[in-house]
């Protein structure tokens, strides 16, 4: 309790922040675009039985699609951010709003509906004076539904970029730390019971007949919370909230993937552009895989980020380097594609390569004499490997992998970063596609073993830059060389661990480097 009490404390701005985000951006928003979406279409679906069953099955079909999937088929469309979040959030509010209104217009009864049509109602009058007030309490209904299902599913948004509370909840994943991953849970679960609160109270006043005589008292407390969500969004305590310009500065905007190692090489290169120029850097941190970054960085929705120059040869480029590639020549290839495709650059590399290593308990290893990647090609239909969805996917992966050494497991499981060591340790899975530089390869007590047949190319981290922003801030550049040579493979393993393991910030173990190593 402590440690989350201290969690709290420690963010209360950064709180504040998303939760901004998710409750005007990714909640408040989609629900209202929904809204004047999908009651217009139910009413005029009303009496067109064909157009019902086609909306009812298209909204329908939109619940079906899985929110990363969502999110992926906006991304080329919209770019990173909130705009794809938002875009797919209304789109998954439509279905419970359209289906309520449409029932409680179909519901009325019938006697008062002749009633007001005995009245000389036209049928506009009677649609605001008589059926919308009467369907009302449903509608309600559906739009607190929609609701929670955006306070939800938005915190799925974090892997584009589009911020919210689900920032948090990822970063605890990515670096293990509980009191992180509650701190975002709990609070997207406070926002979705405060707003369905609300709305159940509005709900209440609403409905025809005879209220409650505890509506006053629910009414009071209800504007009470409304007064101090809005105070929220309204009364700016923490930075972080402005972007484009700050105090007269240019801006830097550096991403990152969802992984420790990003998030610590994105402080390095944001702390030390910090020191050196007078750009304020904005920290579009946890964006995801390779592909959401490098789309981010040609559409210059960031300015720079990490990558790895194996997997931006193979992944990115769509090559294959040779057997005989070393770290310098996959280094040259990779920066003259950038230049020449892409309007890129890349500065020094870091100084470290992280590879995959095929990895097993330190036990294992001794106990069966694996200590080369060959020798698991006997034990390996009967044991389980846990891999990284990429690392299944990506063409230096699984598959070339199993064909270069001859290997079949007997099963093959998709596994989280996050929790592939721990799995692995505690005898869930037999082998794991571990990096090479993780700092829980030794805290697990963990055995990496050797690529005997050089099947992973060289994956030195560089940083990549816009060539036309570095011709703006060359200063950029100067301080991303002061970071070049700097941090070698066992340093890096260092620094991974003083996060995973012994429970430091990225920011803390960033800026402890840079006053040790780079004046």
């Amino acid at each position: 309790m402590e440690q989350f009490i201290s969690e709290f404390s420690a963010r209360i701005p950064a709180l504040q922040d998303k939760l901004l985000d998710h409750l005007l951006y990714l909640t408040v928003i989609p629900v209202f675009a929904a809204i004047c979406t999908a009651i217009p279409m139910a009413i005029w679906a009303r009496n067109r039985r064909v157009f019902q069953a086609f909306a009812l099955g298209t909204t329908g079909i939109m619940q079906t699609i899985p929110s990363l999937a969502m999110l992926a088929f906006l991304l080329p469309l919209l770019g990173i951010g909130k705009p794809p979040a938002i875009v797919a959030l209304t789109l998954y509010a439509l279905l419970p709003i359209f289906q309520n209104t449409l029932t409680g217009l179909r519901e009325l009864p019938s006697d008062v509906l002749e009633a007001a049509d005995g009245l000389g109602f036209s049928p506009r009058q009677r649609l605001r004076m008589v059926d919308l007030p009467l369907a009302a309490p449903v509608m309600m209904s559906g739009i607190r539904t929609a609701t929670t299902i955006c306070v939800g599913i938005a915190t799925l948004s974090t892997f584009i970029g589009a911020g919210g509370l689900g920032d948090f909840v990822n970063r605890g994943l990515a670096l293990n730390r509980i009191p992180l991953i509650l701190l975002g849970a709990g609070a997207a679960a406070a926002l979705a019971l405060l707003l369905d609160y609300i709305m159940a109270t509005v709900g209440l006043l609403i409905r025809p007949g005879r209220r409650s005589p505890t509506i006053r008292r629910r009414s009071v407390v209800s504007g009470l919370v409304a007064i101090f969500l809005i105070t929220v969004m309204v009364i700016p305590t923490g930075p972080g909230l402005s972007a484009g310009k700050d105090g007269g500065h240019d801006v830097v905007r550096i991403g990152s993937k969802n992984f420790t190692e990003q998030f610590i090489l994105g402080e390095l290169m944001a702390q030390g552009i910090e020191r050196r120029t007078d750009l304020r850097v904005e920290r579009i941190f946890n964006l995801g895989g390779t592909v959401i970054c490098d789309e981010a960085l040609k559409k210059g929705e960031i300015d720079l980020y990490a990558e790895y120059t194996g997997t931006s040869l193979i992944v990115l480029f769509g090559l294959v380097p040779g057997k005989s590639s070393n770290d310098r020549t996959v280094y040259k290839r990779v920066k003259a594609l950038y230049e020449s495709e892409y309007g890129c650059t890349t500065t020094g590399p870091f100084g470290f390569n992280n590879t995959y290593r095929l990895t097993v308990t330190g036990d294992n290893a001794r106990n069966r004499g694996w200590i080369r990647v060959s020798d698991l090609r006997e034990e390996a239909p009967n044991l389980v490997a846990g891999f990284t969805s990429e690392f299944i996917e990506r063409a230096d992966g699984m598959k070339g992998l199993l064909e270069a050494y001859g290997l079949q497991f007997k099963e093959t499981r998709d596994m989280s970063p996050e929790l592939m060591y721990a799995a692995v340790a505690d005898g869930d899975v037999d082998v794991i596609c571990a990096f090479s530089t993780d700092g829980r390869i030794a805290a697990f007590g963990l055995a990496t073993l050797e690529d005997d047949r050089h099947y992973f190319p060289p994956y030195e981290a560089v940083p990549v830059v816009r060539t036309e922003f570095l011709r703006d801030h060359p200063e950029v550049g100067q301080a991303l060389e002061d970071l070049a040579g700097r941090i070698d493979d066992e340093a890096m393993r260092r620094l991974n661990n003083k996060v995973d393991v012994e429970g430091l910030s990225p920011r803390e173990v960033a800026e402890a480097f840079l006053h040790e190593n780079v004046r």
